[in-house]
């Protein structure tokens, strides 16, 4: 079993779309849209085959700002030390902003920690 993918409610749809498939390399889908009920989704594969959706639907709540129940992040592998590090310092030239530095974490993983455009954490690792 694999997961095939992990959908995620954003508010802004074009602009999350753009930062996972041409901020992230992600490679975005056709854009889905139900004119009946204004739900609109793109689906945007990463690496070798993971999917994200990326969904909007009107009058969606917002997000909570502290943590709570429910995803906490999305992680994505890049494969090596030197790969995270190389991101991080494109990513900080692109006005991404980085939550957390490239470090060694207490249960053993390399990742730093950067922020989508809504503030969700998307952890880069080896």
């Amino acid at each position: 079993m694999i997961i095939e993918h992990v959908a995620v409610w954003v508010r802004d749809l074009e602009p999350m779309r753009a930062f996972y498939a041409e901020v992230l390399g992600g490679v975005s889908g056709d854009l889905y849209e139900n004119a009946a009920t204004g739900f609109k989704s793109y689906f945007v594969t990463l690496g070798e085959g993971a999917r994200l959706e990326l969904m909007y639907r009107p009058g969606l709540r917002p997000t909570p700002t502290d943590a709570t129940a429910g995803c906490a992040h999305i992680a994505l592998s890049l494969g090596s030390r030197d790969a995270v590090d190389a991101a991080v310092a494109a990513l900080r030239l692109r006005g991404v902003t980085i939550q957390s530095e490239p470090r060694v974490t207490g249960d053993g993983y390399y990742e730093a920690v950067i922020l989508d455009p809504e503030r969700n954490r998307v952890e880069l690792t080896v």
